[in-house]
């Protein structure tokens, strides 16, 4: 009976003391996400101040099934609201004379036309949306982190961590952040996200680089609209400040 009551008590205490180490693991780990969240808070928003001081160009390649479709160039600054200000660098095309051909030539060019809009206006819907994930907002952040939507583990690099968002702009997205800890800067982002509706995926790929003064900025994104597998790359660079 003795040794029964002994075993159990043994039993107890081990259990306590497996309860206790998965205690001080799970606080360890809040505590080091909570420290990469605020490491990545700060550097964004230092880099919003430093990024507003600059000007800089931006080439957009559009592309349906891998077939370049139009090319477009911006010079690129920050508004007030934060947001990109962009002015085509592009000159404006001139009119096409009149094709004959009669009334069924003009349907067809026609519908041509209104099919270009259409691819037009859903390259600029995803650009959009990218433009949206391609600087993490600080106060995004936080809330994502007051909700319980974020995870830290290890990155692909000894240097960097994994910093993944969920619900961070619409609900069942997905952010991953490569976040060099000692640089404190993201080096790269993954972005799964969508339009109006989740079947219309977009995926994103961000780059990030230094300026020579320290400054981390985009420096090349890849934009897939899934459902009409219609690709926007776009390209920054000539960063110079106003």
């Amino acid at each position: 009976m003795r040794r029964h009551a002994v075993l159990f008590s043994s039993a107890i205490f081990a259990i306590t003391v497996l309860v206790s180490i998965s205690a001080l693991a799970q606080d360890d780990a809040k505590a080091a996400m909570q420290e990469r969240v605020a490491q990545l808070k700060e550097s964004q928003s230092q880099n919003k101040k430093n990024l507003a001081a600059y000007t800089w160009q931006e080439q957009d390649t559009i592309s349906l099934k891998g077939e370049v479709k139009k090319v477009e160039h911006f010079q690129v600054h920050t508004g007030p609201d934060g947001k990109p200000v962009k002015t085509s660098l592009d000159q404006a095309p001139t009119s096409a004379a009149p094709s004959g051909g009669g009334r069924g030539g003009r349907v067809k060019e026609h519908v041509v036309e209104k099919k270009k809009e259409e691819l037009a206006d859903y390259a600029h819907q995803i650009a959009a949306l990218a433009a949206e994930y391609a600087k993490p907002d600080p106060e995004k952040i936080q809330q994502a982190a007051q909700a319980g939507n974020v995870k830290v583990g290890p990155g692909k690099m000894p240097d960097e961590v994994a910093i993944v968002l969920s619900n961070y702009i619409k609900p069942n997205d997905s952010v991953t952040i490569a976040f060099n800890k000692n640089e404190k800067a993201i080096q790269n982002v993954q972005i799964a996200s969508y339009l109006d509706d989740p079947k219309d995926a977009v995926r994103i790929a961000i780059q990030f680089a230094k300026l020579p003064d320290g400054t981390n900025h985009t420096a090349s994104m890849v934009i897939d609209g899934v459902s009409k597998q219609l690709n926007v790359a776009v390209q920054n660079s000539n960063y110079n400040k106003m």
